[in-house]
């Protein structure tokens, strides 16, 4: 956990936080909150892939450390039980009140909740290279191998225990279909040459064996 809070602390200083022990602290807040115990994929391992691809890839992005912060924040709040993109929302206001407490100048703090907000539906305009490099980064496990991502679909379920079979099985195939139906899963060249095929493949999967 330290080092993550270390990134967290040079993402937010990149941003112009002040240092002190308020960065920290809100970096401790922000990994208790991914620690929750109802979370079964959306955890702490789930940040720590995505801040992974995007430290690997950030030579794609215009400002790599707002990225990294709306990595952090992106499912700050992340309740089952709330409908549409609250969980979103909620996560982009999160962001702004905790990174302006901090001192981050106001375009920056903006652009984060722009960011976290992106999450919703991953749909990213031509010519947003920092939205497509957190998109790409949350959806990269829809691209892992079979076996990775039959146990990520299985914590999704955990996640959704209190939604009887017959409703999940419907929501779930909405949200797959929702995905499907983007004109691409990932818009970086280099991770959609490796990864676009295999994520339609499982997401096809999926869907076949939820109807």
């Amino acid at each position: 956990m330290t080092e993550l809070i270390d990134r967290w602390r040079a993402a937010a200083r990149e941003a112009g936080a002040a240092n002190g022990v308020e960065l920290t602290a809100a970096g401790e807040e922000l990994l208790a909150r991914w620690r929750e115990p109802h979370r079964r994929y959306h955890s702490v391992r789930h940040l720590t892939a995505v801040l992974d691809v995007v430290d690997a890839h950030a030579s794609s992005a215009g400002r790599p450390g707002l990225v990294r912060l709306a990595a952090w924040c992106h499912d700050a709040v992340y309740d089952p039980t709330a409908a549409g993109d609250a969980n979103e929302r909620d996560s982009a206001a999160l962001a702004g009140a905790l990174l302006a407490g901090l001192g981050v100048p106001a375009a920056a703090v903006a652009e984060v909740r722009r960011l976290v907000l992106l999450t919703a539906g991953h749909a990213v305009a031509a010519g947003d290279p920092d939205g497509a490099l957190l998109c790409d980064a949350d959806l990269a496990i829809l691209a892992a191998p079979p076996e990775e991502y039959d146990a990520y679909a299985a914590a999704i379920r955990q996640e959704y225990a209190h939604v009887p079979e017959p409703a999940f099985r419907v929501g779930r195939a909405a949200v797959l279909d929702a995905l499907l139906a983007l004109p691409a899963l990932y818009r970086l060249p280099a991770l959609a040459a490796r990864w676009e095929a295999p994520a339609r493949t499982n997401l096809t999967r999926e869907l076949t064996a939820l109807r």
